[in-house]
Protein backbone atom coordinates (compact mmCIF):
# COMPACT_ATOMS: atom_id res chain seq x y z
CA UNK A 1 0.00 0.00 0.00
CA UNK A 2 1.24 3.58 -0.71
CA UNK A 3 2.11 5.82 2.24
CA UNK A 4 -1.12 7.51 3.56
CA UNK A 5 0.39 11.02 3.34
CA UNK A 6 0.92 10.51 -0.42
CA UNK A 7 -2.70 9.38 -0.96
CA UNK A 8 -4.40 11.98 1.27
CA UNK A 9 -3.77 15.49 -0.05
CA UNK A 10 -3.75 18.66 2.09
CA UNK A 11 -4.37 16.81 5.37
CA UNK A 12 -0.76 16.11 6.41
CA UNK A 13 -1.04 17.48 9.98
CA UNK A 14 -4.27 15.51 10.71
CA UNK A 15 -2.75 12.28 9.30
CA UNK A 16 0.37 12.83 11.41
CA UNK A 17 -1.71 13.41 14.58
CA UNK A 18 -3.81 10.29 14.01
CA UNK A 19 -0.72 8.15 13.31
CA UNK A 20 0.88 9.29 16.57
CA UNK A 21 -2.39 8.55 18.44
CA UNK A 22 -2.64 5.06 16.93
CA UNK A 23 0.96 4.23 17.86
CA UNK A 24 2.21 0.65 17.45
CA UNK A 25 -0.25 -2.18 16.82
CA UNK A 26 0.22 -3.79 20.24
CA UNK A 27 0.15 -0.48 22.19
CA UNK A 28 -3.02 0.64 23.95
CA UNK A 29 -4.31 3.58 21.92
CA UNK A 30 -6.41 6.53 23.17
CA UNK A 31 -9.84 5.15 24.32
CA UNK A 32 -11.92 7.53 22.17
CA UNK A 33 -11.16 10.10 19.45
CA UNK A 34 -13.69 12.75 18.35
CA UNK A 35 -13.10 14.13 14.82
CA UNK A 36 -15.28 17.03 13.65
CA UNK A 37 -15.47 19.45 10.73
CA UNK A 38 -17.85 20.65 8.02
CA UNK A 39 -19.24 18.47 5.21
CA UNK A 40 -16.64 17.30 2.68
CA UNK A 41 -13.64 18.27 4.82
CA UNK A 42 -12.09 14.78 4.46
CA UNK A 43 -12.95 13.25 7.87
CA UNK A 44 -14.30 9.91 6.63
CA UNK A 45 -11.86 9.61 3.72
CA UNK A 46 -8.77 10.31 5.86
CA UNK A 47 -9.85 7.91 8.63
CA UNK A 48 -10.72 5.06 6.24
CA UNK A 49 -7.59 5.54 4.11
CA UNK A 50 -5.35 5.60 7.17
CA UNK A 51 -6.86 2.46 8.71
CA UNK A 52 -6.74 0.58 5.40
CA UNK A 53 -3.21 1.63 4.41
CA UNK A 54 -1.84 0.73 7.85
CA UNK A 55 -3.90 -2.52 7.68
CA UNK A 56 -5.37 -1.98 11.15
CA UNK A 57 -8.41 -4.08 12.18
CA UNK A 58 -11.42 -1.77 12.12
CA UNK A 59 -15.21 -1.72 11.98
CA UNK A 60 -16.87 1.17 10.12
CA UNK A 61 -20.54 1.94 10.90
CA UNK A 62 -22.79 4.73 9.60
CA UNK A 63 -25.23 5.94 12.29
CA UNK A 64 -27.76 7.08 9.67
CA UNK A 65 -28.19 3.49 8.47
CA UNK A 66 -28.18 2.07 12.02
CA UNK A 67 -30.91 4.28 13.45
CA UNK A 68 -31.80 2.10 16.48
CA UNK A 69 -29.68 0.81 19.34
CA UNK A 70 -30.13 -2.83 18.31
CA UNK A 71 -29.19 -2.21 14.65
CA UNK A 72 -26.06 -0.29 15.68
CA UNK A 73 -24.78 -2.82 18.22
CA UNK A 74 -25.51 -5.83 15.97
CA UNK A 75 -23.80 -4.18 12.99
CA UNK A 76 -20.62 -3.61 15.05
CA UNK A 77 -20.60 -7.15 16.47
CA UNK A 78 -21.29 -8.84 13.12
CA UNK A 79 -18.58 -6.85 11.35
CA UNK A 80 -16.20 -7.70 14.20
CA UNK A 81 -17.20 -11.35 13.88
CA UNK A 82 -16.40 -11.18 10.15
CA UNK A 83 -12.96 -9.67 10.98
CA UNK A 84 -12.24 -12.39 13.52
CA UNK A 85 -13.31 -15.33 11.34
CA UNK A 86 -10.83 -16.76 8.86
CA UNK A 87 -11.43 -16.45 5.09
CA UNK A 88 -14.12 -18.75 3.72
CA UNK A 89 -15.53 -19.45 7.19
CA UNK A 90 -19.27 -18.71 7.46
CA UNK A 91 -20.12 -16.85 10.69
CA UNK A 92 -23.56 -16.92 12.39
CA UNK A 93 -25.57 -13.69 12.81
CA UNK A 94 -25.23 -12.21 16.31
CA UNK A 95 -28.24 -10.64 18.03
CA UNK A 96 -27.81 -8.00 20.73
CA UNK A 97 -30.53 -6.03 22.55
CA UNK A 98 -28.70 -3.93 25.17
CA UNK A 99 -25.35 -2.22 25.69
CA UNK A 100 -24.69 -4.62 28.59
CA UNK A 101 -24.96 -7.59 26.20
CA UNK A 102 -22.77 -5.72 23.71
CA UNK A 103 -19.91 -5.34 26.24
CA UNK A 104 -20.12 -9.06 27.15
CA UNK A 105 -20.23 -10.26 23.50
CA UNK A 106 -17.47 -7.84 22.47
CA UNK A 107 -15.10 -9.17 25.16
CA UNK A 108 -15.96 -12.72 24.14
CA UNK A 109 -15.24 -12.11 20.43
CA UNK A 110 -11.90 -10.36 21.06
CA UNK A 111 -10.80 -13.17 23.41
CA UNK A 112 -11.77 -15.91 20.92
CA UNK A 113 -10.14 -14.24 17.89
CA UNK A 114 -6.46 -15.15 17.69
CA UNK A 115 -5.74 -12.47 15.04
CA UNK A 116 -7.19 -9.64 17.20
CA UNK A 117 -5.65 -10.50 20.58
CA UNK A 118 -2.45 -8.44 20.48
CA UNK A 119 -3.53 -5.37 18.49
CA UNK A 120 -5.85 -2.38 18.76
CA UNK A 121 -9.34 -2.78 17.27
CA UNK A 122 -10.89 0.45 15.96
CA UNK A 123 -14.65 1.15 15.86
CA UNK A 124 -15.48 4.11 13.59
CA UNK A 125 -18.92 5.71 14.05
CA UNK A 126 -19.70 8.03 11.12
CA UNK A 127 -22.46 10.69 11.49
CA UNK A 128 -22.03 10.34 15.26
CA UNK A 129 -24.46 13.23 15.96
CA UNK A 130 -27.30 10.69 15.58
CA UNK A 131 -26.10 8.96 18.78
CA UNK A 132 -27.55 11.88 20.77
CA UNK A 133 -31.09 10.75 19.80
CA UNK A 134 -30.51 7.20 21.07
CA UNK A 135 -30.40 5.82 24.64
CA UNK A 136 -28.69 8.03 27.24
CA UNK A 137 -26.13 5.36 28.23
CA UNK A 138 -24.88 4.77 24.67
CA UNK A 139 -22.52 7.73 24.15
CA UNK A 140 -20.86 7.51 27.64
CA UNK A 141 -20.58 3.73 27.12
CA UNK A 142 -18.76 4.07 23.77
CA UNK A 143 -16.47 6.78 25.20
CA UNK A 144 -15.16 4.39 27.87
CA UNK A 145 -15.53 1.09 25.98
CA UNK A 146 -11.83 0.33 26.52
CA UNK A 147 -12.33 0.52 30.29
CA UNK A 148 -15.64 -1.44 30.30
CA UNK A 149 -14.32 -4.32 28.17
CA UNK A 150 -10.72 -4.24 29.42
CA UNK A 151 -9.63 -4.81 25.83
CA UNK A 152 -7.42 -2.86 23.41
CA UNK A 153 -10.16 -0.93 21.56
CA UNK A 154 -10.47 2.67 20.31
CA UNK A 155 -13.78 4.27 19.31
CA UNK A 156 -13.53 7.04 16.67
CA UNK A 157 -16.49 9.44 16.33
CA UNK A 158 -16.90 11.39 13.07
CA UNK A 159 -19.27 14.36 13.25
CA UNK A 160 -20.16 17.71 11.68
CA UNK A 161 -20.92 19.35 15.02
CA UNK A 162 -18.66 20.34 17.92
CA UNK A 163 -18.01 18.15 20.98
CA UNK A 164 -19.71 20.67 23.32
CA UNK A 165 -23.08 19.77 21.70
CA UNK A 166 -22.50 16.10 22.62
CA UNK A 167 -21.33 16.41 26.22
CA UNK A 168 -24.05 15.03 28.59
CA UNK A 169 -25.10 17.17 31.59
CA UNK A 170 -24.08 14.35 33.93
CA UNK A 171 -20.49 14.46 32.59
CA UNK A 172 -18.56 11.75 30.79
CA UNK A 173 -15.10 10.60 29.74
CA UNK A 174 -13.55 13.30 27.52
CA UNK A 175 -12.31 12.06 24.11
CA UNK A 176 -9.31 13.39 22.21
CA UNK A 177 -10.80 16.11 19.97
CA UNK A 178 -9.38 16.66 16.46
CA UNK A 179 -10.65 19.42 14.14
CA UNK A 180 -10.62 19.19 10.33
CA UNK A 181 -10.74 22.78 8.96
CA UNK A 182 -12.37 23.63 5.61
CA UNK A 183 -10.17 23.32 2.54
CA UNK A 184 -8.69 26.62 1.34
CA UNK A 185 -8.94 27.62 -2.34
CA UNK A 186 -5.33 26.45 -2.81
CA UNK A 187 -6.17 23.05 -1.29
CA UNK A 188 -9.22 22.66 -3.52
CA UNK A 189 -7.16 23.61 -6.59
CA UNK A 190 -4.56 20.95 -5.72
CA UNK A 191 -7.13 18.19 -4.97
CA UNK A 192 -9.34 18.85 -8.01
CA UNK A 193 -6.35 19.17 -10.36
CA UNK A 194 -5.28 15.72 -9.20
CA UNK A 195 -8.35 14.23 -10.97
CA UNK A 196 -7.25 15.30 -14.47
CA UNK A 197 -8.19 12.92 -17.34
CA UNK A 198 -5.19 11.10 -18.88
CA UNK A 199 -5.95 12.33 -22.43
CA UNK A 200 -5.34 15.99 -21.41
CA UNK A 201 -2.28 17.58 -19.86
CA UNK A 202 -2.20 18.43 -16.15
CA UNK A 203 -1.67 22.15 -16.91
CA UNK A 204 -4.75 22.26 -19.17
CA UNK A 205 -6.96 20.69 -16.47
CA UNK A 206 -5.43 22.92 -13.75
CA UNK A 207 -6.34 26.00 -15.83
CA UNK A 208 -9.93 24.71 -16.08
CA UNK A 209 -10.12 24.11 -12.30
CA UNK A 210 -8.79 27.63 -11.74
CA UNK A 211 -11.67 29.05 -13.87
CA UNK A 212 -14.21 26.80 -12.10
CA UNK A 213 -13.08 27.87 -8.62
CA UNK A 214 -13.03 31.52 -9.70
CA UNK A 215 -16.76 31.23 -10.47
CA UNK A 216 -18.01 28.87 -7.74
CA UNK A 217 -15.71 29.34 -4.71
CA UNK A 218 -17.72 32.29 -3.32
CA UNK A 219 -20.98 30.28 -3.22
CA UNK A 220 -19.77 26.69 -2.76
CA UNK A 221 -16.80 25.23 -0.87
CA UNK A 222 -18.07 21.67 -0.71
CA UNK A 223 -15.42 19.45 -2.33
CA UNK A 224 -17.98 16.82 -3.44
CA UNK A 225 -20.18 19.41 -5.15
CA UNK A 226 -17.19 21.12 -6.83
CA UNK A 227 -15.92 17.76 -8.03
CA UNK A 228 -19.35 17.00 -9.50
CA UNK A 229 -19.43 20.40 -11.25
CA UNK A 230 -15.90 19.90 -12.58
CA UNK A 231 -16.81 16.55 -14.19
CA UNK A 232 -20.13 17.88 -15.51
CA UNK A 233 -18.78 20.99 -17.26
CA UNK A 234 -15.40 19.74 -18.49
CA UNK A 235 -16.69 18.34 -21.87
CA UNK A 236 -18.05 21.81 -22.71
CA UNK A 237 -14.70 23.42 -21.79
CA UNK A 238 -12.87 20.98 -24.12
CA UNK A 239 -15.31 21.49 -27.01
CA UNK A 240 -13.24 24.16 -28.90
CA UNK A 241 -10.08 22.02 -28.52
CA UNK A 242 -11.87 18.88 -29.81
CA UNK A 243 -13.29 20.82 -32.80
CA UNK A 244 -9.87 22.32 -33.54
CA UNK A 245 -11.11 25.89 -33.04
CA UNK A 246 -8.66 26.59 -30.19
CA UNK A 247 -5.48 25.20 -28.66
CA UNK A 248 -4.98 24.10 -25.06
CA UNK A 249 -3.29 27.42 -24.25
CA UNK A 250 -6.00 29.69 -25.77
CA UNK A 251 -7.48 30.49 -22.35
CA UNK A 252 -9.45 33.52 -23.59
CA UNK A 253 -11.36 31.49 -26.23
CA UNK A 254 -11.91 28.61 -23.83
CA UNK A 255 -13.22 31.00 -21.14
CA UNK A 256 -15.59 32.72 -23.57
CA UNK A 257 -17.02 29.32 -24.55
CA UNK A 258 -17.54 28.01 -21.00
CA UNK A 259 -18.65 31.23 -19.22
CA UNK A 260 -22.41 31.13 -20.10
CA UNK A 261 -22.63 27.45 -19.14
CA UNK A 262 -20.98 28.04 -15.75
CA UNK A 263 -23.45 30.87 -15.11
CA UNK A 264 -26.34 28.46 -15.82
CA UNK A 265 -24.78 25.88 -13.49
CA UNK A 266 -24.55 28.57 -10.76
CA UNK A 267 -28.35 28.70 -10.61
CA UNK A 268 -28.63 25.04 -9.61
CA UNK A 269 -25.68 24.52 -7.23
CA UNK A 270 -26.77 21.89 -4.63
CA UNK A 271 -30.36 21.75 -5.99
CA UNK A 272 -30.06 18.83 -8.47
CA UNK A 273 -33.24 20.04 -10.19
CA UNK A 274 -32.32 17.96 -13.24
CA UNK A 275 -30.12 14.88 -13.58
CA UNK A 276 -26.54 14.98 -14.90
CA UNK A 277 -27.57 13.32 -18.18
CA UNK A 278 -30.31 15.95 -18.72
CA UNK A 279 -27.80 18.73 -17.97
CA UNK A 280 -25.37 17.31 -20.56
CA UNK A 281 -28.22 17.12 -23.11
CA UNK A 282 -29.07 20.75 -22.38
CA UNK A 283 -25.46 21.80 -22.97
CA UNK A 284 -25.39 20.02 -26.34
CA UNK A 285 -28.70 21.61 -27.43
CA UNK A 286 -27.83 25.04 -25.93
CA UNK A 287 -31.31 25.27 -24.39
CA UNK A 288 -32.34 27.08 -21.24
CA UNK A 289 -32.57 25.00 -18.04
CA UNK A 290 -35.82 26.85 -17.27
CA UNK A 291 -37.50 24.69 -19.91
CA UNK A 292 -37.07 21.65 -17.68
CA UNK A 293 -38.67 23.29 -14.66
CA UNK A 294 -41.43 20.68 -14.70
CA UNK A 295 -38.85 18.19 -13.46
CA UNK A 296 -37.98 20.37 -10.48
CA UNK A 297 -38.52 18.94 -7.02
CA UNK A 298 -40.36 22.14 -6.10
CA UNK A 299 -43.05 21.92 -8.75
CA UNK A 300 -43.61 18.16 -8.73
CA UNK A 301 -44.51 16.56 -5.41
CA UNK A 302 -46.28 13.23 -5.13
CA UNK A 303 -49.09 13.46 -2.56
CA UNK A 304 -52.13 11.24 -1.90
CA UNK A 305 -55.34 12.34 -3.70
CA UNK A 306 -57.11 13.86 -0.67
CA UNK A 307 -53.88 15.41 0.65
CA UNK A 308 -53.80 17.52 -2.52
CA UNK A 309 -57.31 18.79 -1.83
CA UNK A 310 -56.46 19.43 1.85
CA UNK A 311 -53.46 21.51 0.73
CA UNK A 312 -55.62 23.43 -1.79
CA UNK A 313 -58.25 24.07 0.92
CA UNK A 314 -55.49 25.24 3.30
CA UNK A 315 -54.14 27.65 0.68
CA UNK A 316 -57.63 29.10 0.08
CA UNK A 317 -58.19 29.46 3.84
CA UNK A 318 -54.80 31.21 4.24
CA UNK A 319 -55.17 33.71 1.40
CA UNK A 320 -58.94 34.39 1.29
CA UNK A 321 -60.62 36.57 3.96
CA UNK A 322 -62.99 34.42 6.07
CA UNK A 323 -66.01 36.59 5.12
CA UNK A 324 -65.59 35.62 1.42
CA UNK A 325 -66.12 31.90 2.07
CA UNK A 326 -69.89 32.28 1.57
CA UNK A 327 -69.34 33.76 -1.90
CA UNK A 328 -66.90 31.05 -3.06
CA UNK A 329 -68.22 27.91 -1.42
CA UNK A 330 -71.99 28.34 -1.01
CA UNK A 331 -74.05 27.33 -4.02
CA UNK A 332 -77.08 29.62 -3.48
CA UNK A 333 -75.41 32.75 -2.14
CA UNK A 334 -77.30 35.13 -4.45
CA UNK A 335 -75.64 38.04 -6.23
CA UNK A 336 -72.79 39.54 -4.24
CA UNK A 337 -70.60 42.15 -5.88
CA UNK A 338 -66.93 42.45 -5.05
CA UNK A 339 -67.46 46.12 -4.12
CA UNK A 340 -69.61 45.08 -1.17
CA UNK A 341 -66.61 43.11 0.14
CA UNK A 342 -64.09 45.89 -0.19
CA UNK A 343 -63.43 48.07 2.83
CA UNK A 344 -62.24 51.61 2.31
CA UNK A 345 -58.63 50.88 3.17
CA UNK A 346 -58.49 47.34 1.71
CA UNK A 347 -56.25 47.79 -1.30
CA UNK A 348 -53.32 45.48 -0.47
CA UNK A 349 -53.23 42.02 -2.02
CA UNK A 350 -53.45 39.13 0.47
CA UNK A 351 -50.59 37.45 -1.40
CA UNK A 352 -48.34 40.39 -0.55
CA UNK A 353 -49.33 40.28 3.13
CA UNK A 354 -48.57 36.56 3.38
CA UNK A 355 -50.60 33.58 4.69
CA UNK A 356 -53.04 34.09 7.57
CA UNK A 357 -53.74 31.46 10.25
CA UNK A 358 -57.06 29.58 10.05
CA UNK A 359 -58.85 27.13 12.37
CA UNK A 360 -59.22 23.43 11.56
CA UNK A 361 -63.02 23.57 11.19
CA UNK A 362 -62.72 26.23 8.44
CA UNK A 363 -60.20 24.06 6.58
CA UNK A 364 -62.55 21.04 6.73
CA UNK A 365 -65.57 23.14 5.65
CA UNK A 366 -63.69 24.35 2.53
CA UNK A 367 -62.43 20.80 1.87
CA UNK A 368 -65.97 19.33 1.89
CA UNK A 369 -67.08 22.11 -0.44
CA UNK A 370 -64.36 21.67 -3.11
CA UNK A 371 -64.28 17.85 -3.21
CA UNK A 372 -67.00 16.43 -5.45
CA UNK A 373 -67.51 13.17 -3.55
CA UNK A 374 -68.65 12.97 0.07
CA UNK A 375 -65.62 12.89 2.44
CA UNK A 376 -66.19 11.60 5.96
CA UNK A 377 -64.10 13.31 8.68
CA UNK A 378 -62.17 10.13 9.45
CA UNK A 379 -58.84 9.63 11.22
CA UNK A 380 -57.32 9.20 7.74
CA UNK A 381 -58.06 12.85 6.86
CA UNK A 382 -56.62 14.10 10.18
CA UNK A 383 -53.49 11.97 9.75
CA UNK A 384 -53.00 13.48 6.26
CA UNK A 385 -53.16 16.98 7.77
CA UNK A 386 -50.46 15.93 10.27
CA UNK A 387 -48.36 14.55 7.39
CA UNK A 388 -48.60 17.89 5.54
CA UNK A 389 -47.35 19.63 8.72
CA UNK A 390 -44.44 17.14 8.91
CA UNK A 391 -43.60 17.88 5.24
CA UNK A 392 -43.63 21.61 6.17
CA UNK A 393 -46.30 22.35 3.59
CA UNK A 394 -48.54 23.47 6.48
CA UNK A 395 -47.41 25.06 9.74
CA UNK A 396 -49.12 24.58 13.10
CA UNK A 397 -49.69 28.00 14.72
CA UNK A 398 -49.83 28.33 18.50
CA UNK A 399 -49.59 25.58 21.13
CA UNK A 400 -50.85 22.00 20.86
CA UNK A 401 -52.80 22.33 24.13
CA UNK A 402 -54.90 25.37 23.18
CA UNK A 403 -58.59 24.94 23.97
CA UNK A 404 -60.12 26.54 20.85
CA UNK A 405 -58.68 23.94 18.44
CA UNK A 406 -55.49 24.02 16.38
CA UNK A 407 -54.76 26.75 13.83
CA UNK A 408 -52.66 26.30 10.71
CA UNK A 409 -50.94 28.35 7.99
CA UNK A 410 -50.25 27.23 4.43
CA UNK A 411 -46.56 27.80 3.55
CA UNK A 412 -46.49 26.92 -0.16
CA UNK A 413 -46.18 29.39 -3.04
CA UNK A 414 -48.81 30.21 -5.68
CA UNK A 415 -46.83 28.41 -8.43
CA UNK A 416 -46.58 25.31 -6.26
CA UNK A 417 -50.31 25.19 -5.44
CA UNK A 418 -51.25 25.81 -9.09
CA UNK A 419 -49.09 22.81 -10.09
CA UNK A 420 -50.80 20.66 -7.42
CA UNK A 421 -54.29 21.88 -8.45
CA UNK A 422 -53.53 21.08 -12.10
CA UNK A 423 -52.96 17.40 -11.22
CA UNK A 424 -56.54 17.11 -9.84
CA UNK A 425 -58.14 19.35 -12.55
CA UNK A 426 -59.04 22.08 -10.07
CA UNK A 427 -58.96 25.74 -11.20
CA UNK A 428 -57.69 27.40 -8.01
CA UNK A 429 -57.54 30.91 -9.53
CA UNK A 430 -61.37 31.00 -9.69
CA UNK A 431 -61.51 30.61 -5.90
CA UNK A 432 -58.87 33.19 -4.92
CA UNK A 433 -60.16 36.58 -3.76
CA UNK A 434 -57.08 38.45 -5.07
CA UNK A 435 -57.83 37.32 -8.64
CA UNK A 436 -61.52 38.33 -8.82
Amino acid sequence: MPHPENVVLCRESQVSTLQSLFGERHHFSFPSIFIYGHTASGKTYVTQTLLRSLELPHVFVNCVECFTLRLLLEQILNKLNHLASSEGECSAHITCETFNDFVRLFKQKITEAENLKDQTVYIVLDKAEYLRDMEANLLPGFLRLQELTDRNVTVIFLSEIVWEKFRPNTGCFEPFVLYFPDYSIGNLQKILSHDHPPEYSADFYAAYINILLGVFYTVCRDLKELRHLAVLNFPKYCEPVVKGEAGERDTRKLWRNIEPHLKKAMQTVYLREISSSQWEKLQKDDTDPGQLKGLSAYTHVELPYYSKFILIAAYLASYNPARTDKRFFLKHHGKIKKTSFLKKHEKTSNHLLGPKPFPLDRLLAILYSIVDSRVAPTANIFSQITSLVTLQLLTLVGHDDQLDGPKYKCTVSLDFIRAIARTVNFDIIKYLYDFL
